[in-house]
């Protein structure tokens, strides 16, 4: 008997898996490779006794030839090609129809065990893969002709390749599932929420369950989290001036933090780190929850239960006869649970909470919107965080992307301040990271604490737009910055950060500096367009020609010493009068047309100690197309 190499990377023709059915290879534990004539080639792990092979080839009239392989390859190869669970679908096709016992008694089941063909290890086999898979939600969804089941990993759903017989096991799973999640396993017409334990590879997660109806039965998502989690700021990807911006906020010893994203940019996990470090036995700290995350020890944790009237509101009206110093709310929904969130931070509580907001200004208008004044935001509030996860490209397969554009590395050396371009990496996909180039995920951060500037901007009731562009100003970081030098670190790739930020934040830097520059100008030097000071070849003429023709017959060359989508600042030996009209050719490096348009002389000024003259134009008749990509052209190069 021959040996044969990984199994990982031979395709099976799908013919050769129809002539062999799933449960006479699950059964007898081999995996059909090929079919050559009345030849049948079979991988399994141990030589096949004669009576074994003599039924295998009485069955399938075949001869039959075998090749050793891991019994570990064998069954992966069984769950690749005949679809997850195969084997245990295979052996309850041929068995009658199963009951399911009710048991309300809430235990910690153990699905790594070995078990016969039943529904129970098919439940446990779905449980088991997507802990294999470092998924966090497992989705289950019944249609028409089957059913489907994918995988939530970093973020991204994969559909999972499953037996076709599996959708008459449908209410089976179902009631499986009702049953370790106490649930009512009659009720199919209404949604059902639930929670059970499982056990697997010594470690205990905490499985959140929901059902709703569809048209073709009840359609299931698993929440996977860990019972026991080690938070961490710097494993969540808080590091440098921002760890030393969050520890600041963190040592106020009261006010509101308030942590704004869309949901599923983990801003849960970063409070529980805030809690995680500030949790000592000398501080009493209340969450108040919907639902409980993560059970911490020494944290008195509270579940909201709206169906009782156990709201946000209400408890938070009762909290502070448990003598807290901090409390973290779940989430400031609506106006009530607003200003009792302000009034303990008035009466000298540090408050966590979140927001659902785009960025971290966003979450100033958003209170305000509530309808909670702005002086009480001014005076309650430390600070704004805003967040999102971007997956981790995988160490394993990790490698220089050469096919990012060079525009590309020149605008992140410019919005990061970079001396050199930064080399950029992606992830090439690898058996680690089942082939998705990526493996975990960080997050990326945009913090904005309340300064006294800040505070005053708020009063005056200003645009979020304005107040980020104060704040950034003042060296805040934006989202898509921080994606960028974490692109730059090798962290991520491109992709991942252009996908979660805002793409309005791309020249923010540029134009910050921009109005930084004008704030330290007088106010009669400020200009409506950024002014560049750049050597750029033009050409001119008087206008209109025939009157041109007394004092110059052809274009004149010249540079400017400085220029703006309004106009520009360039020197001539001899002057020309103030108010005249020129025809000016611009000729922008890189550009496959020059911009001609017509100016009006503005100002003349007479160089010291040269016989040069500064001459400066206003456009008159620019067009609006040429006049932006001067405007892109000067911030670009600002």
């Amino acid at each position: 008997m021959k040996e044969i190499g990984s199994l990982r990377n031979i395709i099976i023709d799908k013919s050769v898996l129809e002539k062999v059915p799933v449960k006479f290879a699950g059964y007898y534990k081999f995996m059909p490779l090929k079919i050559e004539g009345e030849l049948l080639t079979i991988a399994v792990s141990q030589p096949l006794d004669i009576k074994i092979s003599d039924e295998i080839r009485l069955h399938f009239g075949f001869d039959i030839e075998t090749v050793l392989s891991t019994s570990e390859e064998i069954m992966e190869a069984i769950r690749k090609n005949y679809g997850l669970a195969a084997e245990t679908v295979g052996g309850l096709i041929t068995q009658q129809p199963m009951g399911v016992e009710e048991d309300r008694e809430e235990k910690i089941e153990e699905i790594e065990k070995e078990e016969e063909a039943s529904v129970i290890k098919l439940v446990n086999q779905i449980f088991l893969e997507a802990y294999k898979k470092r998924a966090t939600d497992i989705h289950i969804e019944p249609y028409r002709r089957k059913l489907s089941l994918r995988y939530r990993i970093d973020g991204v759903l994969y559909e999972t390749n499953v037996p076709s017989q599996m959708k008459q096991f449908l209410n089976p799973i179902l009631s499986r599932i009702k049953i370790m999640a106490n649930l009512n396993i009659v009720e199919r017409r209404l949604p059902q929420d639930g929670r059970t334990i499982v056990k697997v590879g010594g470690h205990n997660l905490d499985l959140r369950i929901s059902t709703i109806p569809t048209p073709f039965g009840e359609s299931v998502v698993i929440r996977i989290l860990p019972a026991t989690i080690l938070f961490d700021l710097e494993k969540l990807g808080v590091e440098g001036g921002n760890l030393k911006v969050i520890e600041n906020l963190l040592k106020r010893p009261y006010g509101i933090i308030f942590l704004t994203g869309p949901t599923g940019s983990g801003k849960t996990t970063t409070l529980y780190s805030f809690l995680s470090r500030l949790n000592q036995p000398q501080r009493k700290i209340i969450t108040v929850e919907d639902p409980i995350e993560y059970e911490i020890e020494g944290i008195t944790q509270i579940q909201i239960k709206p169906e009782i009237s156990l709201t946000f509101a209400r408890i938070l009206r009762n909290i502070l006869r448990h003598d807290p110093d901090m409390i973290m709310i779940g989430e400031v929904r609506d106006q009530e649970t607003a200003e009792i969130a302000i009034r303990l931070a008035l009466t000298g509580h540090l408050v966590f909470s979140t927001l659902h907001t785009n960025d971290a200004a966003g979450g100033i208008t958003r209170l305000v919107d509530m309808g909670i004044e702005p002086y009480l935001i001014a005076s309650s509030v430390e600070g704004f965080i805003a967040q999102r996860l971007v997956r981790v490209i995988c160490p394993k397969c990790k490698q220089p992307d050469s096919e990012q554009p060079e525009e590309i590395r020149k605008q992140i050396k410019e919005e990061l301040n970079l001396e050199a371009e930064a080399t950029i990496y992606k992830g090439g996909g690898c058996e680690a990271c089942n082939y998705t180039g990526f493996i975990g995920r960080q997050a990326i951060y945009e913090i904005l604490p309340l300064s006294s500037e800040i505070k005053k901007l708020i009063l005056r009731k200003v645009s979020s737009e304005e107040i980020k562009n104060r704040a950034v100003l003042s060296g805040m970081r934006t989202l898509r910055e921080d994606g960028l030098r974490r692109a730059a670190e090798g962290v991520t790739t491109i992709e991942e950060v252009m996908k979660v930020t805002p793409a309005k934040e791309l020249n923010y830097r540029a134009k910050t500096r921009l109005e930084k520059t004008q704030e330290r100008a007088p106010l009669a030097e400020k200009r409506v367009y950024p002014r560049l000071k750049k050597e750029i070849p033009i050409r001119y003429r008087l206008f209109p020609p025939q009157e041109a023709e007394k004092i110059q017959k052809a274009l004149r060359e010249a540079s400017t010493k400085n220029i703006s989508a309004g106009g520009i600042l360039f020197e001539l030996s001899s002057p020309i009068a103030v108010e005249s009209i020129i025809e000016v050719t611009i000729n922008l490096p890189e550009a496959a047309e020059p911009i001609v348009c017509l100016a009006k002389v503005v100002k003349i000024e007479a160089l010291a100690e040269s016989t040069a003259y500064d001459i400066a134009i206003c456009f008159l008749d620019i067009q609006s197309g040429d006049r932006k990509r001067l405007e892109k052209y000067v911030i670009r190069y600002l």
